[in-house]
């Protein structure tokens, strides 16, 4: 059981902090999970979810009174039929930019969860986006903050957030990409980019855990499994919450660049993994 708990505790820590540093969280739990032996017909995509959730409520956290800020300022908008109040304003762009990734997510939900879930992929996407990360550091000019923020902009910068369900592209990097291609400021692309994940994060986390609440009710899962999840859960909030502070404060001053060599070694080390086993 102690060996499980570490299992469940490592996977949260790795979660949260892939979650929103631009290397892919879901590519990083997929290889996790297979080097540490996880049983992925009993959890799999059911603890993912649970990881999943444990970052949306760091997100919620950090983020606690923007979030409120946000709701009072969208719903303003509507009374009022203006959208002049910037807050109501960004609030309606990050519904904008949530629909490209929630209408492919739910076109490709089987291939997501069984195709994508492949080590090669992942290594793959995470050597081959890493030029997209060079690519924007080199075009982005850096000059606008998301008070400029359009609704082309919410809507370029959503359709990357839909292009990053592929495993090994990255969310928070697919995102930051895309607000720098647009001349956004690095830690303003990566404040936008947080905001714009949580309902994606969380309608993907609430559809799973419907399905763990019924495998608890039936006895499918039991008091051991939720010590496994709820330690996975408690990790990846407390260490997505503080990653989350640790990017942000480390793009006022640095670029993606320490990112793109990580994503290249860690996919040339998987690529060279598998190829071994594949001749053994």
């Amino acid at each position: 059981m102690i060996e499980d708990l570490l299992k469940a505790a490592l996977l949260g820590i790795v979660q949260g902090l892939t979650e929103f540093l631009p290397v892919s969280s879901t590519g990083h739990l997929i290889l996790t999970e297979k080097a540490l032996g996880i049983d992925q017909d009993r959890y799999g995509l059911s603890f993912d979810a649970a990881l999943h959730l444990g970052t949306l409520l760091a997100l919620l956290a950090f983020f606690g009174m923007t979030w409120v800020r946000l709701a009072i300022g969208g719903l303003r908008t509507i009374t009022t039929r203006s959208l002049t109040d910037p807050e109501g304003r960004l609030a309606w762009l990050i519904v904008l930019g949530t629909i490209p990734a929630g209408v492919l997510g739910f076109l490709l939900e089987k291939k997501i969860e069984d195709a994508f879930r492949s080590p090669l992929l992942v290594a793959t996407m995470l050597i081959a986006f890493s030029a997209v990360f060079l690519a924007a550091e080199a075009a982005g000019r850096r000059r606008r903050d998301m008070g400029t923020l359009t609704w082309v902009d919410s809507l370029v910068v959503g359709c990357a957030q839909a292009v990053a369900l592929v495993p090994g592209v990255s969310r928070s990097g697919a995102t930051i990409c895309a607000g720098l291609f647009r001349d956004m400021e690095r830690r303003e692309a990566a404040t936008f980019a947080f905001l714009l994940s949580a309902p994606i994060i969380a309608g993907a986390g609430l559809k799973q855990l419907l399905k763990v609440i019924g495998e608890f009710a039936d006895g499918t899962l039991g008091g051991d499994d939720f010590a496994f999840f709820a330690t996975g859960f408690v990790c990846a909030a407390v260490v997505g919450y503080l990653s989350i502070k640790f990017l942000l404060g480390f793009l006022a001053t640095n670029t993606l660049r320490p990112f793109v060599y990580y994503r290249v070694a860690v996919g040339v080390a998987v690529i060279a993994i598998v190829a071994v086993q594949s001749l053994a």
